[in-house]
C-alpha cells in the first residue's frame, strides 16, 4: 500500500492553508493522488461544528466543550474520509490534526494533557500522521497578518494565549523529532514550499513516488 498521511500545524497566520494547496499541486503534477482536508471540517457534521468556532458571535464555551467538539468533528473525519483514503493508497494532507488540540486546548487553555491525549486517541483510534509540518511563527507576526480579516474565536485571544500555543507546538515537536518537521514560516512562501516538497519526496512510498523526478 502506498499511502501517506501528512498534517500541517501552526499558530494563526502561519500560512498553513497556502502550503497545503501548494503541496497538493506539486503532487498532482506528478500524478500522485492526494486528498486535501482540514480540521474541524471535511464532512457535513464536521462542517457544522466548524461553524460554531468560526461564527462572528460564537456561543460561550468552556475548554472541555471545545475539546469534545473538536474531537467529535475529528472522529467523523477520520472514519469517513481519512481512513478510507489511506486504505485506498492515497496521500492525505490535513490542515490541522491532533497536534492542534494538544497545542490549543492543552497548552493554550492549560487543560490536562493526559485528558487531551485520551480524547484525541478515542477520536482517531490511535491514527497518527506519518509526517507533521510545523510552520513556526512568532504569534505577534501571525496575528498582524490577520489584522485586516474578521477574527474567529481563537484569533481574538490575548497574545499570551498564542504564546502558550506556540510553546506547546515546539514542545510537541521536540518530543517527536522523527515525525515533526519545524519550518520557519517567515521565509519566502516559494522557498518554504520547496523545503516541504523535498521532505515529502523522502517520505513518499515507492508505490506513489514521483517517477523521473
Amino acid at each position: 500500500m502506498g499511502s501517506l498521511f501528512i498534517t500541517f500545524e501552526g499558530t494563526e497566520g502561519s500560512g498553513k492553508s497556502t502550503q497545503v494547496k501548494l503541496l497538493r499541486r506539486k503532487l498532482a503534477r506528478r500524478g500522485v493522488a492526494a486528498v486535501l482536508t482540514a480540521e474541524p471540517g471535511g464532512t457535513p457534521l464536521s462542517n457544522r461544528i466548524r461553524s460554531l468556532f468560526k461564527a462572528q458571535h460564537p456561543p460561550p464555551m468552556v475548554p472541555l466543550a471545545e475539546l469534545l467538539l473538536f474531537n467529535a468533528a475529528r472522529a467523523q473525519l477520520v472514519e469517513t474520509v481519512i481512513k478510507p483514503s489511506l486504505a485506498a493508497g492515497k496521500v492525505v494532507i490535513c490542515d490541522r490534526y491532533t497536534g492542534s488540540t494538544l497545542a490549543y486546548q492543552g497548552f493554550g487553555r492549560c487543560m490536562d494533557l493526559d485528558l487531551v491525549e485520551t480524547a484525541n486517541r478515542l477520536a482517531t483510534g490511535g491514527l497518527q500522521p506519518d509526517l507533521v509540518f510545523l510552520l513556526d511563527l512568532p504569534p505577534g507576526v501571525g496575528l498582524q497578518r490577520k489584522s485586516d480579516q474578521r477574527l474567529d474565536r481563537f484569533e481574538r485571544e490575548a497574545l499570551e494565549f498564542h504564546e502558550r500555543v506556540r510553546e506547546g507546538y515546539l514542545t510537541l515537536s521536540r518530543r517527536d523529532p522523527q515525525r515533526w518537521v519545524i519550518l520557519e514560516a517567515e521565509q519566502d512562501p516559494v522557498a518554504l514550499s520547496q523545503s516541504i516538497w523535498d521532505r515529502v519526496q523522502e517520505a513518499l512510498p515507492v508505490e506513489v513516488g514521483c517517477k523521473g523526478y
